[in-house]
């Protein structure tokens, strides 16, 4: 996964390691598809050079936007849970990101669309204690699986600070 093992912290060990399904870039390669067809009925029903490389430019910069950009902020965004807090980061010239540890994660849900459970993705809305309320994670492959290890890190996190608890 494309996560930086330098954002890990000494014992800090990834559980969960994702980034947005695959589902994200259908529109982009349609794009692409839609482009390429019109480059070549330019380049076919024009006839004239001068025209025909213009078109085929403005084919290469319209890809450029709607299908090479898309394409790399699917694969710069990456999100992880560890054993001690989820981090996510998204974003190709400006990088954002959140870092939550778990103990502050108050709730976890997923929305799941027809299609989603078609391509077997979701929404996994992570709500923690902080002024920001949610962090929302789009078409994540397997949604209920990370869930279901989420909430057995969140279990785990708890089970050890209440035996650490009682160890005073």
């Amino acid at each position: 996964m494309a996560l930086n093992p330098k954002l890990l912290n000494d014992g800090e060990v990834v559980v969960v390691s994702t980034r947005t399904h695959a589902k994200a870039l259908l529109v982009p390669l349609l794009a692409l598809v839609l482009l390429l067809a019109a480059g070549l009925a330019i380049q076919l029903l024009v006839g004239q050079e001068v025209v025909t490389r213009i078109g085929w430019v403005a084919v290469v910069v319209l890809a450029g936007r709607w299908v090479l950009w898309p394409f790399l902020e699917w694969l710069m965004g990456a999100y992880a849970f560890t054993n001690r807090r989820l981090i996510t980061r998204t974003g190709v010239l400006v990088r954002r990101g959140h870092d939550i540890p778990l103990s502050r994660i108050s709730d976890i849900e997923i929305e799941l669309h027809l299609n989603d459970r078609l391509l077997g993705c979701g929404t996994l809305v992570i709500s923690d204690a902080s002024t920001h309320g949610r962090v929302v994670l789009p078409d994540i492959p397997r949604v209920e699986e990370t869930k279901r290890r989420v909430h057995q890190l969140l279990h785990d996190q708890a089970t050890e600070a209440s035996s650490r608890h009682e160890g005073i």
